[in-house]
C-alpha cells in the first residue's frame, strides 16, 4: 500500500493520499488549506490518479481545498452528512481564532460537482481499496474516521482518525457542533474495541497507534478505568 501525507495550511492539517500502489487510482484525505498543491505534487511524482475525496469531518482546515482537489481530478466528494453544510459555510464550525486569523479575507466555498454522503459502518471499495467508516460524533456531529486493511504481518489496520483521536489526546469539543459527552462516547464505542496494532493516522500532529494510545492516552485511560469500575460493580 501507498500512503503519503504532509501538513496543509496556517493548521498544519496532515493530508493523506492513499493508494493500493504507485500508479494506481487514488484516494485523499482531508485537504485544507493550501494543500491543492502538495497533491498535485504526489499525484505527478507517483503517477496517481485520484478518483474520491475523503473528509473525516467538516471544519476549514480539513476541507478547504476539497473543491478544487475534487475538481482538478473529476473525483468524488464524501462527508457525513451532519458535516455537509460546512461545504458552504464553514464559518458555521469555526472558532474564535480561526475566524480572527481570517480576517479581512476574500473566501468562497462552494461544494463539489459531486457529493456523496457517508453513514456508520458503510465500506466503501474505491480505487481497490477497502475503507470503513466508523460515525464517532463529538468533534462536530458529522465526525468520521476511516479504517482500511494493511498489508503487513504486524499492522491490522490503517486508521485516519480525523480530529477524533490524536497521539496523547483527543479532538476538542468547545466548537460549534461539539460534545464532549458524545467525544467520550465514541471514543468508547468506536476506538476502545479496535485492536492495538492499528496504526493511527490523525488530522494532526505525529501517527500513533491503538495500543500506544491505549496505554498512555489520558483519556482513554480515564474511559478504561470508569469500564473497569462499572464492570466490577455489576461483579463481571
Amino acid at each position: 500500500m501507498f500512503i503519503a501525507g504532509f501538513p496543509a495550511g496556517s493548521w498544519g492539517t496532515n493530508c493523506y493520499v492513499v493508494a493500493t500502489e504507485p500508479g494506481a487510482e487514488c484516494v485523499v484525505v482531508d485537504p485544507g488549506q493550501n494543500a491543492a498543491a502538495g497533491v498535485d505534487e504526489l499525484i505527478r511524482e507517483h503517477k496517481l490518479k485520484p478518483v474520491a475525496v475523503l473528509l473525516t469531518h467538516g471544519h476549514i482546515d480539513h476541507m478547504w481545498s476539497v473543491t478544487p482537489v475534487a475538481g482538478t481530478y473529476d473525483a468524488t466528494a464524501w462527508i457525513h452528512p451532519a458535516d455537509r453544510h460546512l461545504l458552504t459555510d464553514p464559518m458555521a464550525g469555526i472558532s474564535r481564532e480561526s475566524a480572527q486569523m481570517l480576517l479581512g479575507g476574500k473566501y468562497e466555498f462552494t461544494e463539489p460537482d459531486d457529493v456523496r454522503e457517508l453513514g456508520d459502518g458503510n465500506v466503501l471499495e474505491i480505487a481497490g481499496l477497502e475503507i470503513t467508516v466508523d460515525h464517532a460524533p463529538g468533534h462536530t456531529e458529522g465526525s468520521v474516521a476511516f479504517r482500511t486493511p494493511y498489508d503487513a504481518q504486524d499492522i491490522a489496520e490503517v486508521m485516519f482518525s480525523g480530529d477524533l483521536l490524536f497521539a496523547g489526546s483527543i479532538g476538542r469539543t468547545d466548537l460549534p457542533g461539539g460534545n464532549h459527552a458524545q467525544m467520550l462516547q465514541s471514543l468508547q464505542d468506536k476506538v476502545l474495541p479496535l485492536a492495538d496494532n492499528i496504526v493511527v493516522l490523525p488530522g494532526h500532529g505525529q501517527q500513533t497507534t491503538i495500543g500506544h494510545e491505549r496505554a498512555t492516552n489520558p483519556y482513554l485511560q480515564d474511559l478504561i478505568a470508569a469500564r473497569d469500575v462499572h464492570q466490577a460493580k455489576r461483579g463481571l
